[in-house]
């Protein structure tokens, strides 16, 4: 549309108000593991909803084909992207079909607890654990200081993620729990905001820290 075109005299009062849809997850008609619709799923946080992606056919496995594209990532299943993060250097470095199978199972329990689509307590566990802002340094001259910055969407989609998948993996150090178990707590606590979630305590901590820093 050109300048000319662009009515000058309209009022603001005169301009419909347009109602933001804060579920925006792209995924419809996909079946996670043949068997959870991620049609149904809402995302309550619209800065990060776009970014969520619960696009899938059957098992999530890319075999990698985004890795070296510009912004790749956004067009992976957050599924795939958090089985991507249990294969974690150390014992699970590399174990694909085991972690997929332990997340497989992981939401089955879930599902069985919950009483609902276990995709939705996983999104709801990844809005709880971004963090909204985080701190860099700002340096002046010889003199550096804290400064508190506003996170990406993409960015804080990659940093509930990766905080996720670590409280996942710590749970299983030094007990009997195996990496199934240690995804169910970490994600039932997380979905509901606890504190006792590895991510969510470590999303306050930014974020206090980040307070501090304004």
């Amino acid at each position: 549309m050109s300048d000319e075109e662009i009515d000058e005299t309209t009022d603001v009062e005169d301009v419909e108000e347009v109602e933001i849809d804060v579920s925006p997850i792209a995924g419809i008609g996909t079946l996670v593991f043949g068997k959870w619709d991620a049609s149904e799923v809402t995302c309550e946080d619209p800065g990060i909803a776009p970014y969520v992606n619960l696009r899938t056919v059957g098992t999530p496995h890319s075999g990698g084909r985004h890795a070296n594209a510009w912004m790749g990532k956004s067009k992976l299943s957050v599924v795939e992207r958090f089985i991507n993060g249990l294969m974690r250097d150390g014992r699970n470095g590399g174990k694909k079909q085991y972690a997929a199978k332990a997340f497989d199972q992981a939401l089955d329990v879930i599902h069985e607890r919950t009483k609902e689509n276990p995709l939705q307590a996983l999104v709801d566990a990844i809005t709880h654990a971004a963090p909204m802002e985080e701190v860099t340094r700002i340096k002046f001259g010889a003199v550096s200081q804290p400064k508190a910055v506003d996170s990406a969407p993409s960015r804080r989609l990659d940093v509930a993620i990766r905080n996720l998948c670590k409280g996942s993996i710590a749970a299983t150090y030094k007990t009997t729990k195996t990496l199934k178990d240690g995804i169910i707590s970490e994600i039932l606590k997380a979905k509901d905001g606890d504190v006792a979630s590895f991510a969510v305590a470590k999303k306050e901590e930014v974020q206090r820290i980040a307070a501090s820093a304004r």
